[in-house]
């Protein structure tokens, strides 16, 4: 795991992925089901975005969760080929690592692990952030599970005056406030936000936001603005769905990308969407990432 030269860093869950897709619909108690296709592949919102933005021709720096003698081999012969620095992720000796069971059926999954158990332990099991691992970096993504850890990730790129992404903070979060870009999901919205209208939530989420808010909906339409302006709004493209799983984490690559690239609001909202429609189109997402071009064939096929 060599240091490498790299234009994103990325600090969250980084995960071994046990990933189910069932043939005949979701599960069923007291019901047989067969599974159609198994693997075991890099998982988790940092994961999976290092993966979308290394097919996109993005060089990634990678941080987080601690892996262990499970996951860290299988994510070591993942990553040999790509352009994906592994190397201030801890190994976790006496441990086999984090790793999720996903269940998935077209629209419908369920993850299951023990993430509950590890967070009530006191115990940490993820890295701190070191400087020399951020500056350099053009962007970055801070996903917001680590506390002090995810906040001093975010406080060092406001140092070195680099854009990050974030996901699922609330308003009133110092992640959202310094944030580039917010991506809000559904999930969010329940937890911290219940029986609110999606415009209320946008328009706490605008109010004290430094950059751009974005709420998505699923299958919904996405809304999204800025301080003092207006809240915009965009369907997402329509694709034949294979699996959810990851759609979330290829939104927010995608927003990465176009922080990188320096897209307007709109382009960068449409670009992660049709990012997202990729990936929900195939399975498994690891080995069939998003490419630039396929992206690209989404946009302008949804502009004709």
């Amino acid at each position: 795991m060599m240091n490498r030269k790299a234009d994103v860093y990325l600090f969250g869950q980084v995960l071994g992925t046990h990933s189910f897709l069932l043939r005949d619909g979701f599960l069923q108690p007291d019901a047989y089901a067969e599974i159609q296709a198994q693997y075991f592949l890099p998982g988790g919102e940092t994961g999976t975005a290092a993966t979308v933005l290394d097919a996109l021709g993005v060089s990634v720096r990678i941080d987080g969760t601690w892996i262990g003698t499970r996951v860290a081999p299988m994510l070591k012969a993942f990553y040999a080929e790509k352009n994906v620095d592994l190397s201030p992720l801890r190994i976790w000796e006496d441990d086999p690592g984090v790793m999720d069971y996903v269940v998935i059926a077209g629209l419908v999954r369920s993850p299951m692990g023990r993430f509950q158990t590890l967070f009530a332990s006191g115990k940490r099991w993820w890295s701190v952030p070191k400087e020399e691992d951020i500056a350099g970096c053009k962007a970055a993504a801070v996903d917001p599970f680590f506390g002090e850890e995810s906040l001093r990730a975010a406080e060092i790129c406001r140092r070195h005056g680099i854009p990050y992404v974030t996901i699922d903070s609330p308003h009133d979060s110092p992640l959202h406030r310094c944030a580039a870009v917010n991506v809000v999901s559904g999930e969010c919205i329940s937890q911290h936000y219940a029986g609110m209208d999606p415009e209320a939530v946008m328009r706490r989420l605008m109010e004290t936001a430094e950059g751009l808010a974005i709420l998505t909906q699923g299958g919904g339409e996405m809304l999204y603005g800025r301080k003092g302006g207006e809240i915009h709004r965009m369907k997402p493209f329509s694709v034949e769905v294979k699996s959810t799983l990851g759609a979330g984490d290829t939104f927010k690559a995608g927003c990465v990308y176009g922080l990188l690239h320096g897209m307007s609001d709109e382009d960068l909202v449409r670009f992660s969407s049709a990012c997202s429609a990729v990936a929900i189109s195939r399975f498994p997402l690891p080995l069939y990432p998003p490419r630039l071009r396929e992206v690209q064939a989404v946009i302008g096929k949804g502009r004709e």
